[in-house]
């Protein structure tokens, strides 16, 4: 009887220890999360499901993650993979734009012509950002936004890092045209 007492609160004490543990390891990096799964989606509230999803599936699995590892790395891995299966399974319906700009609030501005126009900025280059190719997309958001190592966004993506450069590069170089300054008119007008 003492045995099987010991053993249920011994068993209580390793799960207590278990959601201590994953939230430390897991919950930091839910923003990062949740911003690669935007990238990747498109869309808020598939990127909220996908990182509901994500966080589901490295509960249940993490028993495998290895004390020491970059814990921000295995997330976003099964981020990533989360997205791909959800993509795959046709589990995102086809986006809605919203009717109204909910993420604009009342407030006291200094300059609310500068804050609008850092808003449209940010706008244009979320949307370039948007109309990369999915797998120029992953590398730029990775690196950029969430700052990780080549070697990092190897391992998340399961690529060579010659192919995470590459992309990366071709991901820039895109960009870069997009928002390059369109040829001096007045010179084309002259010939």
């Amino acid at each position: 009887m003492f045995g099987n007492f010991w053993n249920k609160k011994t068993e209580k004490q390793v799960e207590q220890d278990k959601h201590h543990l994953f939230e430390q390891t897991v919950l930091p990096y839910l923003r990062s999360g949740y911003n690669l799964a935007r990238s990747l989606t498109r869309n808020e509230q598939d990127a909220e499901d996908v990182v509901q999803e994500a966080s589901l599936r490295a509960w249940r699995f993490f028993d495998s993650f290895v004390i020491g590892r970059d814990a921000r790395s295995w997330f976003l891995t099964i981020v990533r993979n989360t997205c791909h299966t959800m993509h795959r399974k046709n589990q995102f319906p086809a986006p809605v734009m919203p009717l109204e700009d909910e993420s604009l609030v009342i407030g006291d501005w200094p300059d609310p012509e500068e804050m609008l126009l850092t808003k449209l900025n940010s706008q244009v280059v979320s949307r370039a950002i948007d109309d990369l190719p999915f797998e120029y997309r992953e590398v730029l958001v990775l690196r950029e936004l969430e700052e990780l190592s080549y070697k990092d966004i190897a391992r998340i993506i399961e690529a060579p890092i010659g192919t995470v450069m590459s992309r990366l590069s071709r991901a820039r170089r895109e960009l870069y045209s997009k928002f390059r300054p369109a040829p001096d008119s007045a010179k084309e007008e002259g010939r």
